[in-house]
C-alpha cells in the first residue's frame, strides 16, 4: 500500500508521497512512488503513483516515450511536445491501457487484479497549472476549485486535516505542512505507509521545481510535526468537556430530549418487537 497527495492552489502545486511498497509481511521494500519529467521554461509535470508496483513502474517508463494521434498532418502528442496538461493526462492514460494490454491477460490468468492509479500534475508553457487523477482503465479527473486535492493509496487516515484545513488560497508552505500533517496520520494508522517520504512544492508559472526534499526518519522538521501535532491533539481533546449525563447545570448536556427521535429501545423478552 502506499499514500499520496497532490495539491492545486492558487500559488503552486504540492506533491507528497510516501515509499512503501507491502507484498506481504515480510516482504517490505522502499520504491519511489514520486517521478518528475521537466523542461525548465517550458513545462513542468510531477506523477505520483499507487497500487501494483510492477504496473506503475510500466506506465512510468512507457510514460516517456508513449504517444497518441494529433490532427493530420500534425506531429503526435508526447509528454515532451504536449501543448497542455489535459493532453498529457490523454498520453498517460494511453500508457496505462497500453500495459493493460501487454499485461492485463497474463495478470488475469494468475489471478491478480490490474490495478494502478496516478496522479498527474504540472504546468505547460502560459497554460494555468492543472491537476489529474488518472484511474486503471486510463479515465480521469481534473481538480477544480471545489476539490483542489486528489490522493491515491491509503488515503481514509489523512483526509480529514486536507478537508478542513485546504482552500485554493492556502499558501504553498501552509499546505506543506498540511501534507506532512496528513501523512503523518496515516504513518501513525497504517503500517504499510511508510518513510522516507518525497515532498516536493511547485510555485506557479516558475516552469520548473527548486523545492524537492526526502524525508526520513531524522528530518528535524518532520520529527516536529510528528511530536507537535500529537501533543496538540491532546490538549484540544482534554480541552473538550467531558459528557454530562443528568443535565445539571451543565453548559452542554448530553442528555437531552428530542421532538424528532426517541431513546433507543431495549428488548426484554423474546415477543418484543421494536417496531
Amino acid at each position: 500500500m502506499t499514500y499520496c497527495i497532490g495539491l492545486r492552489l492558487n500559488a503552486g502545486l504540492v506533491f507528497l508521497s510516501d515509499s512503501r511498497t507491502n507484498a506481504g509481511l515480510d516482504a517490505i521494500s522502499t520504491f519511489r512512488k514520486m517521478i518528475v519529467y521537466e523542461k525548465p521554461g517550458d513545462r513542468f509535470m510531477c506523477l505520483l503513483s499507487a497500487g501494483n508496483l510492477s504496473i506503475s513502474q510500466s506506465v512510468r517508463e512507457i510514460l516517456q516515450v508513449e504517444k497518441i494521434p494529433a490532427g493530420e498532418g500534425e506531429e503526435p502528442i508526447s509528454i515532451w511536445n504536449a501543448k497542455s496538461m489535459f493532453d498529457v493526462a490523454r498520453v498517460l492514460g494511453s500508457a496505462v491501457r497500453r500495459v493493460y494490454q501487454q499485461d492485463g491477460p497474463s495478470l488475469k490468468q494468475a489471478g491478480i487484479d490490474f490495478v494502478a492509479s496516478f496522479i498527474l500534475g504540472g504546468q505547460i508553457g502560459n497554460e494555468a497549472m492543472r491537476l489529474f487523477l488518472v484511474y486503471s482503465a486510463g479515465n480521469f479527473i481534473e481538480a477544480t476549485r471545489e476539490t483542489c486535492f486528489f490522493q491515491i493509496g491509503e488515503s481514509k487516515y489523512g483526509k480529514p486535516i486536507l478537508d478542513r484545513v485546504l482552500t485554493p488560497t492556502t499558501p504553498l508552505d501552509e499546505a506543506a505542512k498540511c501534507a506532512l500533517v496528513s501523512m503523518d496520520s496515516t504513518l501513525k494508522s497504517n503500517l504499510s505507509v511508510g518513510l522516507p517520504l518525497d515532498l516536493l512544492v511547485y510555485r506557479a508559472d516558475s516552469l520548473q521545481a527548486d523545492q524537492v526534499v526526502c524525508i526520513d526518519e531524522r528530518n528535524p522538521y518532520f520529527k516536529m510535526i510528528h511530536e507537535t501535532w500529537g501533543e496538540r491533539l491532546r490538549e484540544v481533546f482534554e480541552g473538550i468537556d467531558d459528557p454530562v449525563w443528568d443535565g445539571g447545570d451543565a453548559n452542554h448536556p448530553l442528555m437531552v430530549g428530542s421532538e424528532r427521535h426517541e431513546p433507543m429501545k431495549k428488548i426484554g423478552h423474546a415477543g418484543e418487537k421494536i417496531v
